[in-house]
């Protein structure tokens, strides 16, 4: 390709010859300088002309814009919408928390550390219209405080819970000899030996020489001993001025000072002291007062009855919620 360029004033004329390369170079070369002169004149014109709100830049400029503020709005605003309902979410759930909470207490007992309609405090999310990201925001936080106090409460609840199962297993409420008869209960009876009237000062479990005898509830052996009247001794205490005492035991297994759990082996049924035959004598004392064993044994059989109706009434509703 041959360009011809003629000079006017001087009437030169210059040719200029163009190969296939040059001319891919000169058109690229224009392409260029064109592309940054409407890019020049974009800036110069279209925009400073909107911004300093010329007659025709300023309406051209929101009809230009007009889509891509439309556009951004929507998807803000989607977004808003999504978390909104995430958040409604969270907060039915916190709600259920402080359901489940106030059902915990009613079944154990224990006082319910969330009062009655506190989920009010949090701030209730209202869906009937499209909160703003300041609502958002704020409600976010309100949540985030809620959630912290209800997890404190939760923890207060389980240490409650964990204060009230050391309480049971430190009371003795289980049987100390499994599978036995009671021969003689606790109070005013005939001595098997002289033949007066003696308090009996707590329970006879009839049972074969060497059958195991278990501690009634947790605690810490304070007397491991051979006494005249009971024989081979333990005693057991639980705390809050509770003793439990075991006698006539034909071997003891633990000592004084032994960490003891409740249902642990501690001793087996023997006949020595003053004894007529293989059986347990079994005391509770309370100040060192003698009380009857069966009121305490007693308890432990309506707690477990309590504790098994609980859990049947819970897999109940467990089974109730899973069916369609």
């Amino acid at each position: 390709m041959q360009l011809i360029i003629t000079d006017g004033w001087t009437a030169r004329t210059r040719a200029i010859q163009l190969n296939g390369a040059k001319l891919v170079l000169a058109l690229l070369l224009a392409a260029t300088l064109l592309m940054l002169t409407s890019v020049v004149l974009y800036h110069w014109v279209f925009l400073t002309g909107a911004r300093a709100g010329w007659p025709i830049m300023g309406p051209l400029a929101e009809i230009v814009t007009k889509d891509d503020v439309l556009q951004r709005d929507r998807f803000l605003r989607e977004n808003l919408d999504v978390l909104a309902r995430r958040m409604g979410e969270i907060q039915a759930k916190v709600i259920q928390l402080e359901s489940l909470a106030e059902r915990i207490s009613g079944l154990t007992g224990v006082a319910n550390p969330i009062p009655k309609g506190a989920s009010g405090k949090g701030g209730t999310l209202v869906m009937g219209h499209s909160l703003s990201m300041l609502e958002l925001e704020a409600t976010l936080t309100s949540l985030e405080q809620l959630t912290g106090e209800r997890a404190d409460a939760l923890t207060m609840l389980e240490s409650r819970l964990l204060d009230k199962k050391i309480s049971a297993m430190m009371v003795p409420t289980r049987v100390p000899v499994e599978d036995s008869v009671v021969g003689s209960p606790f109070g005013w009876r005939v001595d098997p030996i002289n033949g007066q009237s003696a308090l009996h000062t707590g329970l006879d479990f009839q049972a074969s020489q060497g059958t195991p005898i278990l501690a009634a509830a947790g605690g810490v052996v304070v007397t491991q001993e051979f006494h005249p009247a009971y024989g081979n001794m333990v005693e057991i205490d639980h705390g809050n001025d509770l003793i439990t005492r075991y006698a006539h035991a034909v071997k003891t297994w633990v000592k004084k000072g032994d960490l003891i759990k409740r249902g642990q082996l501690i001793a087996e049924v023997g006949t020595t002291g003053r004894s007529t035959g293989p059986h347990l004598h079994f005391e509770v004392l309370v100040n060192g007062v003698q009380q009857d064993p069966q009121k305490f044994l007693d308890a432990g059989k309506d707690s477990a009855t309590a504790g098994a109706s609980t859990r049947k009434a819970g897999n109940t509703l467990a089974g109730t919620r899973k069916s369609p």
